[in-house]
């Protein structure tokens, strides 16, 4: 069967997940959220992925947010529904889910708390592959929170599956991301970097784009960063990566993934709290990220 016709390029945000006091989703915060980044200008949008606190969450939450998410798309850019767990049972399940939902593609992380051999990661992709049917794949690697690394030759084997269009690659690491897109440059094959401080690197490499989750709350500094190494304006885009590294870097002010749920509140985004047991951040790292927030533009001065 022929696979969907899909653009793999572009900035796509890393949605996070608004959720209510309680901890139960927020689907009117989704809605706003959503409509927020492309008002912003993204290309695409990646829900139910590690920022959107995917680990987290029910097959019936997963559900609703990957429903929720195409219904207030409504077609204005493709939606990326994060389907990877630990087993294949449930990655296939969850990939045929939001096949039959309408997902515009799946972005599979690789198992996590196991660690899976080279081939063990192909059969589980095949799997995916098989049950997505004309549906799109983009394998996902994020070793620093799976302690899991796609080696090259295997992304090489997946990328001749027909339907296996992509792949985000979260390690951080330039030098593996480059080997990445040196190895399936003459391929119809999008890599896109998955860690913010190393756009406009992987950009000028060769990289298709990024899904970023300082996207949530700077889509529009990510798109223009993206648009001028498009534009050859190398300079202005080292400028847009450099005003986007200290909100990056305000990650490590708290636990994965409550940064930027901070930071969205902080800009009256209802995005809520992260899941317990992650905790808010203290008053002070608060007062830190606004300032952070205000030297990059995104909240009012006097605010």
């Amino acid at each position: 069967m022929a696979k969907r016709s899909l653009k793999v390029e572009g900035i796509i945000p890393a949605l996070a997940t608004p959720m209510n006091d309680d901890e139960s989703i927020n689907e009117n915060g989704l809605k706003k959220l959503i409509d927020f980044v492309i008002k912003g200008g993204v290309h695409g949008i990646f829900v139910s992925g590690s920022q959107g606190e995917s680990f987290s969450m029910t097959i019936d939450e997963k559900k609703r947010v990957i429903a929720t998410s195409i219904e207030a798309s409504d077609g204005r850019v493709p939606i990326y529904a994060g389907t990877g767990t630990i087993t294949t049972s449930q990655a296939v399940q969850l990939t045929k889910m939001a096949r039959e939902l309408g997902a515009d593609a799946v972005s599979v992380t690789t198992p996590y708390f196991i660690k899976p051999s080279q081939k063990e990661l192909i059969d589980y992709y095949k799997a995916v592959s098989d049950v997505a049917e004309d549906m799109p794949v983009l394998l996902y690697s994020n070793p620093m929170r799976t302690g899991v690394i796609i080696e090259v030759d295997t992304v090489v084997k997946l990328s001749e599956l027909d339907n296996v269009v992509g792949m985000k690659d979260s390690s951080g690491d330039i030098v593996q991301t480059s080997s990445y897109i040196e190895a399936t440059k003459d391929k119809d094959f999008s890599i896109l970097v998955g860690n913010d401080a190393c756009i406009f690197s992987a950009l000028v490499s060769g990289a298709k784009g990024a899904v970023a989750a300082t996207a949530n709350v700077a889509p529009r500094l990510i798109v223009d960063l993206y648009n001028a190494v498009k534009a050859g304006n190398i300079d202005l885009a080292r400028d847009l990566q450099y005003k986007l590294l200290p909100i990056r870097k305000a990650f490590t002010m708290g636990t994965f993934p409550v940064v930027i749920k901070e930071a969205l509140n902080l800009m009256g985004l209802p995005a809520g709290p992260a899941r317990r047991p992650i905790q808010p951040l203290p008053s002070g790292k608060r007062e830190e990220l606004k300032s952070i927030m205000k030297k990059a533009g995104l909240i009012n001065l006097g605010s």
